[in-house]
């Protein structure tokens, strides 16, 4: 990842944000081009911006995390929405997902491991936690998952091949290169499996197909 990847990050506590400014600064590969202390002022940046990324807390006063990223999902951008929190509860977590987070960090986690994940998450790979994603993956096993299994015989064929790709952590560029077709192309088959399965997000889904064994 040799080219540039603006970044908006959204936080209400002040210390704490300018502390990721700082850290992203560090790194050649982040451009912060805003940053917002409520998910209402980080709302008017992302779409003036349409950043590549956007670091969001969960916990916010007013217009909170969630709300701000379902806010967020209903614009016409392609920024990777990333949660960065305190809160390691599996239900915070599940319901971020399911709003279309494309990440789910903690603010305890080493600052190096934070700028790593960030970077997955911007290759399209799943910017989670190990441990986190094993609570994900059993709320979504243990989700009513009939509905949805029989929704996956609706896919078409480049849609379950893309699926497998999302599996594997690939990128839209990946998954292209992969199948030969172009990174546009992608992202709107992308978008058709995902209205299909009802999810939000891509780690949603992939972390659905890694537990249905899809392959």
């Amino acid at each position: 990842m040799n080219e540039q990847f603006n970044v908006i990050v959204i936080d209400d506590h002040p210390l704490f944000r300018k502390g990721v400014v700082q850290l992203l600064a560090l790194d050649p590969r982040f451009v912060v081009v805003g940053e917002a202390a409520s998910g209402a002022e980080g709302l008017v940046l992302v779409q003036e911006h349409n950043p590549d990324l956007v670091i969001l807390d969960l916990n916010m006063k007013g217009m909170d995390g969630i709300a701000t990223l379902r806010a967020m999902k209903e614009l016409d951008i392609d920024s990777r929405i990333v949660m960065l929190t305190v809160s390691d509860q599996s239900s915070d977590l599940v319901a971020a997902v399911r709003a279309g987070a494309d990440g789910y960090l903690l603010k305890d986690m080493e600052p190096e491991e934070i700028v790593a994940r960030l970077a997955e998450a911007l290759d399209g790979q799943m910017a989670i936690p190990e441990r986190l994603g094993r609570a994900l993956a059993l709320a979504l096993r243990e989700d009513d998952g009939s509905e949805r299994n029989a929704m996956l015989a609706s896919l078409t064929d480049r849609e379950r091949e893309i699926l497998v790709c999302l599996a594997h952590g690939l990128s839209n560029k990946l998954v292209g290169r992969e199948l030969g077709i172009a990174e546009g192309t992608v992202k709107v088959h992308v978008k058709s499996l995902l209205r299909k399965l009802s999810f939000r997000s891509r780690l949603e889904a992939a972390i659905w197909a890694v537990e249905l064994g899809i392959k």
